[in-house]
């Protein structure tokens, strides 16, 4: 368990989650999941790939949670599709 990694959604965090919040967490995972706190230059582009992914996920996750008895900040209105 990442014991660094906390939670980024309501109530745990009374604000919405910053994208620094979305990526500190998904740098941690992806250092505990490969074992590396720094990887090695031959290693670098596939750790960042993996963090960007697991940031763009954790977003998605995020937006799509509904946390019983916590109203979403309404959005704003889409114009009809024609």
């Amino acid at each position: 368990m990442c014991r660094s990694i906390k939670t980024l959604r309501p109530p745990a965090l009374p604000e919405e989650a910053t994208e620094e919040d979305i990526r500190a967490a998904s740098l941690q995972y992806v250092r505990k999941v490969s074992g590396f706190h720094h990887p090695a230059a031959h290693n670098r582009e596939v750790f960042d790939r993996a963090v960007d992914e697991i940031a763009a996920a954790t977003e998605r996750l995020l937006d799509g949670l509904e946390v019983r008895g916590l109203r979403k900040p309404a959005r704003e209105p889409q114009p009809d599709a024609v």
